[in-house]
């Protein structure tokens, strides 16, 4: 599908950044996977470039470029690279708005120019083991000092780049009485008393570390406060729209190089004295494939307007979530099947793409809980 939505501009940074990929990242992709989380000075490296958080200001360091689309064409890059541990969204879009928006002009001077530039990589910390979308059941807590500090107890698990992060934003309640009062906090690793946990092993995404974080009486000035400590719940939910829309945007090229995985494959495989491509399933499959995946692609970009135009409202970016990731979840699936056992074989880019794709049904909220959004805003 033709797509006029990228100025020459945008298509510049594109090539910048694609060379990034094949000079930085591709080269090193196997070992990355085998060790389980990519080497921490590509980060720096990417900040150098301008890659990470080039939203911020130009008076925090950023290059104060507040269009998504610099995301958008950056996740359509790393998904053609098939090194998806680079995970750009949760890297520029996961926390570091809430700094840019919600701290103070100390926290902002102070974290946000080493966020741009590599110096410090910042991951958001909220899901619990026995509470995700359900905050009322977080049980990790701040308790407040007569000085302004607080104190910070509890655990988090799931959290990505849990190991690889220099900062986090934690969620954390700050009323016993009432369970969804939160506050939202700034843990630098190395702080007494905080500790990561062990590495979890996924399904997916295996260059990309994922752990569980640990906080006993840890001391937080309130320099590491942002805005105020009972206003989190509604700062996380001023950036749904925008971590929905950023998950949307990261699984729909994973279904576009799936599809160019199938045809490939299709094209140059024969059974029974043909090509696997010529019989009539196959073309059914991919034909179906390419409309899904150009009717969501079209709303996608649409949202992605929206989003710069500060017109994206929850209920939208929630369809847009939905739809992209069910689209992405049947064409790495029917790709798979496509290629037959050698879509098994971890040695095919689609067998990657196929586990990394089953988590984005799952983060920035669930697909039932996408569709109890979009109902409730149909129906009140």
């Amino acid at each position: 599908m033709k797509r006029n939505h990228y100025t020459p501009e945008q298509e510049q940074f594109r090539e910048a950044f694609r060379r990034f990929l094949e000079r930085e990242v591709v080269p090193h992709s196997p070992r990355f996977r085998e060790q389980g989380m990519i080497d921490r000075d590509v980060y720096r490296k990417a900040g150098e470039g301008g890659f990470l958080c080039y939203w911020v200001e130009e008076a925090y360091g950023g290059l104060g470029l507040a269009d998504f689309r610099y995301d958008q064409l950056m996740y359509e890059e790393v998904t053609r690279s098939h090194e998806t541990g680079l995970w750009m969204g949760a890297l520029n879009r996961n926390s570091p708005p809430y700094i840019a928006k919600y701290g103070t002009e100390a926290q902002k001077h102070l974290f946000l120019p080493k966020l741009v530039s590599g110096e410090m990589i910042c991951a958001i910390a909220m899901t619990e083991p026995d509470a995700g979308s359900d905050i009322a059941g977080f049980k990790t807590h701040a308790r407040p000092r007569g000085d302004g500090s607080w104190v910070l107890n509890g655990q988090k698990t799931y959290i990505s780049y849990g190991l690889t992060a220099d900062l986090f934003v934690v969620a954390a309640k700050t009323d016993p009485s009432n369970p969804r009062q939160l506050g939202l906090f700034l843990v630098e690793k190395g702080m007494p008393g905080f500790r990561p946990g062990r590495k979890l092993e996924k399904l997916g995404f295996l260059s990309q570390d994922t752990s569980e974080l640990f906080f006993e009486d840890v001391e937080l000035s309130p320099q590491h406060v942002i805005g105020d400590p009972a206003r989190g719940f509604d700062y996380m939910r001023g950036g749904l729209a925008e971590e929905r829309i950023t998950t949307a945007a990261q699984s729909l090229p994973n279904a576009q190089e799936a599809i160019r995985l199938a045809v490939d494959f299709t094209t140059g495989r024969k059974a029974f004295g043909q090509r696997i491509a010529d019989f009539q399933n196959t073309k059914f499959k991919l034909a179906e494939l390419r409309a899904d995946v150009d009717c969501a692609q079209a709303f996608l970009d649409h949202c992605v307007d929206l989003f710069n135009a500060g017109e994206l409202d929850p209920a939208t970016a929630a369809a847009c979530k939905l739809k992209c990731t069910e689209v992405q979840a049947r064409a790495v699936d029917e790709s798979l099947q496509l290629h037959g056992s050698a879509g098994y074989m971890q040695e095919y880019p689609i067998c990657r793409l196929y586990a990394d794709a089953r988590i984005s049904r799952i983060f920035a909220g669930t697909s039932e809980v996408m569709k109890i959004v979009i109902a409730k805003d149909m129906l009140g």
